[in-house]
Formats: C-alpha cells, structure tokens, sequence
C-alpha cells in the first residue's frame, strides 16, 4: 500500500469518524463522560457530612458550664433555686486534683430540681455525658433516653448517675464531698 492509499483511508476515517459525532449529537446517542455526574455526587455527599457532623453538635447538644452562679466555699456548693426554673439542663465543673468532675442539675417536669453527674456506669469512660431534648436527657455515648424525672432516682446502667443534693433557704446546695464521689467517672487515666 502506498502512502497515497494510506492518507485516503486515513481521510476517510477520519470523514466517517465527524458523521458519526454529529449523527450520534443530533440523535443523542453520543458517550458522555459521568466524570462530572461523579463529581457533583461526591460534593453532595461531602456537604450532607458536613451539615450531619454540624447539626449533630448543635448548641442544644454542647456542654454550658454556668458558672457565676454558684456560692462556693470548701465543705459546699450552692446555686440559687431559682436558676432552674426554666426546665433547662445546667452542666457544671468540679476541679479536685487533676480530675475535672461535671454534673448537671435541672428542674424535671415534676417541679423537682435533681442533680447527677455527667456520666453513668456503662458509658463513662467514652466521656460524653448527656445532653437535654425536651423533657428528656441523651447519653451522647449511646443515644439512650432518660425522662428528667427520673434523673436522681434511678441509678445504674446507663442512667445518669445520681448526685445528692438539698434544698435549703431557696439555694440548691451540694457538698464537695458528695461531688468527689463521682471522681470515679472522670478518671479516664484509670480506664478499664
């Protein structure tokens, strides 16, 4: 073969490859990369990640450690009653040592204020504590929920472990030793 058939049948496949395009264009028919079908599903997964992650630490969810409120001396700690009237779940801290203890204290549906610590005997040692949804609380470990009047009264599992407390010329009082027998489930240097 010559190079001047070489070049005709080289013209000619290159004629036929143009009719094949634009018949395969006007019919719709033509290959289309998925590349960017590909991109844009990858994107929506990544956005959906990102508000899921964003919307699961929502501000209802994160820890708010009130604490100008509190009267602090060496054997006690006491809050005005008052602070929890709206039914709202407040977290504290107790520094002892090199253990930071956290707690919470509410006002259930029954008008009862109760305190636990933020933790239970099955979860601790993830260290997440629970957070409030209504009238409930939620173990950020395990998801499992607790009635708020329950909080204080049943003690064990995964319930939120409960924290003694009194109510004594409208303030809430706590004594720092009762505060120290959580230290167990805040010691995450000793986790088994």
């Amino acid at each position: 073969m010559s190079k001047k058939d070489n070049k005709k049948i080289q013209k000619k496949n290159k004629t036929q490859d143009r009719i094949a395009a634009k018949k395969a264009a006007v019919l719709g028919t033509e290959k289309k990369s998925r590349m960017p079908l590909f991109v844009a599903a990858v994107g929506v997964v990544l956005i959906a990640a990102a508000a899921f992650f964003y919307l699961s630490e929502s501000t209802s969810n994160k820890i708010a450690v009130v604490s100008g409120s509190a009267e602090t001396t060496s054997t006690s700690v006491s809050f005005p009653v008052s602070l929890f009237d709206d039914g709202k779940a407040r977290h504290f801290e107790h520094v002892d040592g090199n253990i930071t203890i956290r707690y919470f204290i509410l006002k259930s549906s029954d008008g009862v204020i109760r305190a636990a610590f933020d933790a239970c005997d099955v979860c601790w040692p993830a260290g997440k504590g629970y957070y409030q949804d209504g009238d409930v609380m939620v173990c950020r470990n395990c998801s499992r929920r607790f009635a708020s009047v329950l909080v204080n009264e049943v003690k064990g599992g995964c319930n939120p472990a409960p924290l003694n407390r009194t109510v004594q010329n409208g303030k809430l009082v706590i004594t720092v030793k009762d505060i120290q027998q959580g230290r167990q489930y805040f010691n995450f240097g000793s986790k088994t």
